[in-house]
């Protein structure tokens, strides 16, 4: 009997890289179709590709038609100045993704929420997927994906016939998406040489700064048991420990002094504003107001477990940073700077 049949939206990014590679790795599976902006030179087994920009309103039934699931990642997080341009892509792309699963006929739907579409919470405890989804209003890329989670409540009313898994994961780190993530939020020519512990004999302690985190192949197993196996609706997805100011502190060998919200604030504003880091204040803000989440319906529903700690994600992303990690994929492209 032929193998499944996964069609794979955002293949060449942080997550679908994982992604593509544990499902072309996977017996279940007898064919992969990667869809992206550009068509990589990278070449797993069992899979092809397709150029598709959803900003663009790219067709897509024809590459969805047959499959057994779509596990949707495509996303753009630049430029964060123009917000009516990641909207066009993250918003209105996702929308046309979903009707394109309805028309052609798809039984299975995996899309990349996350942890960003969760209203602010607390910090000293875990919440669970029924936690509000209104996410922060002043950042785009939370407005975005609490857009979509209320897209997907009317979606599942309209087409009770497809299974929708909703993958809430937090911030996720490998080695090959360092070069990436370098130039989203620190900036093109930001030094990854400068993520070196030595070079940080103290760490910000700001109030909020307590957050999770992931390594992107344990998010991307997730991903794949949902779109092989019968799981629906929302899951949580992070790794122990919660990272903040102290364990932070530890990794990098440094002392944490306290630093009061309003000024690591401003010193961001006032560098976002000269055009000097790309990432907005006011995803800053955002962070500082992410609820710590409970996995445990991912545990028991999926099986599924982290296999490195949060620290182990973090470290294997410092490594990247350091020495220009990348793959042979547009948005991994690796760039060693300084």
């Amino acid at each position: 009997m032929a193998g499944k049949r996964i069609v794979v939206t955002g293949a060449t990014g942080n997550v679908g890289t994982s992604v593509v590679r544990q499902l072309a790795d996977d017996p279940r599976v007898g064919s992969v179709l990667g869809l992206a902006r550009r068509v990589p030179d990278w070449s797993p087994p069992k899979t092809d590709w397709a150029a598709i920009d959803l900003g663009e309103g790219d067709d897509l039934v024809a590459h969805f038609r047959g499959a057994d699931a779509v596990v949707h990642l495509a996303w753009r997080f630049m430029p964060a100045r123009d917000p009516a341009l990641t909207w066009r892509t993250n918003v209105l792309g996702s929308v046309g993704v979903f009707e394109a699963v309805a028309r052609a006929g798809v039984p299975a739907l995996v899309h990349s929420s996350s942890v960003g579409a969760y209203s602010p919470g607390p910090k000293d405890r875990a919440v669970d997927e029924s936690w509000p989804t209104h996410g922060w209003p002043e950042a785009a890329y939370c407005r975005e994906k609490a857009y979509l989670e209320r897209t997907l409540d009317t979606f599942e009313q309209q087409y009770p016939q497809v299974r929708v898994a909703r993958m809430r994961p937090a911030f996720l780190f490998k080695q090959e998406a360092a070069s990436e993530q370098r130039r989203l939020f620190g900036g093109r020519f930001a030094p990854g040489q400068l993520a070196r512990p030595e070079l940080l004999p103290y760490f910000p302690d700001i109030p909020g700064l307590r957050v999770q985190t992931l390594h992107t192949d344990d998010a991307a197993r997730a991903f794949c048991t949902a779109a092989l196996g019968e799981a629906r609706g929302p899951f949580n997805l992070a790794a122990e420990p919660p990272l903040d100011a102290k364990v932070l502190g530890e990794l990098f060998h440094s002392r944490a002094v306290p630093l009061p919200r309003r000024a690591a604030r401003s010193a961001l504003a006032a560098a976002y504003g000269l055009h000097l880091v790309p990432a907005s204040p006011q995803l800053f803000d955002a962070v500082l107001r992410l609820p710590l989440m409970d996995c445990t319906r991912a545990h028991d529903e999926l099986g599924w477990r982290p296999e490195y700690t949060a620290v182990e994600a973090v470290e294997e992303l410092l490594h990247g940073l350091r020495e220009g990690s990348g793959m042979e994929t547009a948005p991994l492209a690796g760039s060693r700077v300084g």
